[in-house]
């Protein structure tokens, strides 16, 4: 078995999807999805990984991009969710992706006296919450400390010292959450599932009362894959696909939360900043050079393929932040946005005004017959739900299955991370790539960044970046399609890299570029690039529609007509 999704491995997994019959049949490719084709195939299961777009094209790659257990969770006394996902943090951390999640740093600032004892008792218990739940004595992140007004502003001397009265310092994990689901499946496939994106499911097949299969259409045909459990894992989608089975027996809410990805010299500090917001928290963490602003938590009603930024979700954000900061931010601070989705299980009577009450555990639904349901959660505690899920899936199947092994395996990447990080200056001089590049690719590839860099070794001009892609190695690009199954543009520089907010121009004038390196592994002509590029620009203007309101646009030179917001 391989963890590479590539090309050719596209139209075997094709092959094997139409030819064979699977004990589960996964629908939904995000961080839930690849979790449940992970357990199930490590249980021992075959297992089809079926996902309408690209993986974690939905919510999954839209997140906070925080591993964390809940700070706010506690003061809705949801101890049992934050306790589950701290345990979740702390074995991200240390075992299963720690080139992937890092351990980082936030401030919760005070501005009156009484906050102290009463944010300092919920940080303590935070901290001891966590240590009750880790094994051998080894923790995932350091231990919270009290600041004084001095001490908040040496550590984030952009906050503002007439608001501020001090601070509690305390850690959470940062990750990709994009390249962290991609792992994920990569993971699975390398225990035998079969993982095929850009599959969307259409139909659900049934025998009598119980479901047997889907129905897919993938590279321009429909086909039946026929399963003993289909596990629907689709979130925002969880009631349609349930729907084509029979009568829906939930309703999902989503809820909308929108980030922006600010630039980092706009706020002067060393650490996050978690702070109360009109009605819920805002954070503004480290990302990888920038700082990530978020986040809102509001009901949509939208189209839920293209969640959008609206002027009302920037100001908001901009506005809460502010309070805190010497120096306000403004749109001009801002390099891209992206808003998410989360499927939270509606209650019976909705309330659309209030989806940050909505509960964030997650529920596994074991009907009709033959499918298993799983809705709701957060991101960091995907394995958890993952294993409630197969574990119905064995219920299903009429039989016991094996315990979950995935709390002690790792993911593509990280068994051999650490020594890979020190051999990053030797890796730097052999490729001839600056060692700043070599250190930010150790915490996307892990211990697969030697082999990412080998065809720098025979072409040394994919050890080059492009211009107008200078965060990246052209290497990196190709790689995203040989080993990690991209198959579009959009797929390439939203998930795989994250061009699309980490510069004003989304990386637009490199697109083309991008295009023709890739057109020979994917087999493209120069009018499908031509098409390749317009979509990622209507992507981008989609995208960046609400930050652009009321501001002049301008045009990017981006290979193809048309124009995007400058920010």
């Amino acid at each position: 078995m391989t963890a590479d999704l590539s090309p050719a491995g596209r139209e075997a997994a094709l092959a094997a999807a139409k030819g064979g019959t699977f004990d589960v049949a996964v629908v939904g490719g995000g961080v839930t999805g690849a979790g449940v084709a992970l357990d199930a195939a490590a249980r021992g299961l075959s297992v089809v990984l079926l996902e309408a777009g690209d993986l974690a094209s939905g919510t999954s790659s839209r997140s906070g991009k925080t591993v964390h257990g809940g700070l706010r969770y506690l003061e809705q006394l949801n101890f049992a969710l934050v306790a589950e996902a701290l345990h979740e943090r702390d074995l991200m951390v240390r075992t299963l992706a720690p080139h992937l999640v890092t351990p980082e740093p936030f401030l919760f600032p005070l501005t009156k006296r009484w906050e102290r004892p009463y944010i300092g008792a919920g940080v303590l218990l935070y901290d001891l919450m966590a240590a009750a739940g880790r094994t051998g004595g080894r923790g995932g992140v350091p231990h919270h400390r009290h600041l004084t007004r001095r001490g908040a502003l040496r550590e984030a001397p952009g906050l503002d010292p007439r608001v501020v009265t001090g601070a509690l310092q305390y850690y959470d994990g940062r990750m990709d959450d994009a390249r962290h689901t991609l792992a994920v499946a990569r993971t699975a496939a390398a225990h035998g599932a079969v993982v095929l994106s850009h599959a969307p499911v259409v139909d659900v097949l049934r025998d009598g009362p119980r479901v047997t299969g889907v129905s897919v259409e993938a590279s321009g045909s429909r086909f039946d894959v026929t399963a003993s459990v289909v596990v629907n894992a689709a979130g925002v989608w969880a009631a349609d696909v349930q729907a084509m089975a029979g009568p829906p027996t939930f309703a999902v809410q989503p809820a909308k939360g929108v980030h922006l990805l600010v630039d980092q010299g706009a706020f002067d500090s060393r650490t996050g900043i978690l702070a109360r917001a009109e009605d819920s928290v805002i954070i503004l963490r480290k990302w990888f050079g920038h700082w990530l602003l978020g986040t809102t938590d509001t009901a949509y009603d939208g189209d839920r393929r293209a969640p959008t930024v609206a002027r009302e979700d920037v100001d908001y954000l901009l506005r809460n932040v502010n309070r805190y900061l010497a120096r306000p931010l403004s749109r001009d601070d801002v390099l891209g946005t992206f808003a998410g989705l989360r499927p939270l299980l509606a209650p019976v009577a909705r309330d659309a005004a209030t989806t940050s009450a909505l509960s964030r555990d997650h529920t596994v639904i074991e009907e009709p017959a033959g499918m298993v349901t799983v809705v709701g959660g957060k991101y960091t505690t995907y394995r958890r739900m993952a294993r409630d899920a197969v574990d119905a899936v064995g219920r299903a199947l009429g039989h016991t299955l094996p315990p979950s092994p995935t709390a002690g395996l790792p993911l593509v990447g990280a068994a051999g991370w650490q020594a890979v990080a020190n051999r990053v200056p030797r890796l730097a001089a052999e490729y001839g790539v600056p060692e700043e590049h070599v250190r930010r690719m150790l915490h996307r590839y892990g211990d697969e960044l030697p082999d990412v860099l080998a065809p720098i070794r025979t072409e040394p001009a994919l050890g080059r970046p492009l211009p107008g892609a200078d965060g990246y190695l052209p290497v990196e690009f190709q790689r995203a399609v040989t080993h990690e199954g991209a198959l579009t543009l959009v797929d390439v520089l939203h998930r795989r890299t994250h061009l699309a907010i980490e510069r004003t121009d989304a990386g637009l004038p490199a697109a083309p570029a991008v295009a023709a390196l890739l057109a020979p592994l994917l087999g493209w002509d120069a009018d499908r690039q031509a098409l390749e590029v317009a979509a990622y620009r209507a992507e981008v203007e989609r995208d960046r529609a609400g930050l652009a309101a009321e501001q002049p646009r301008a045009p990017v030179d981006g290979g193809a007509s048309g124009t995007i917001a400058r920010t």
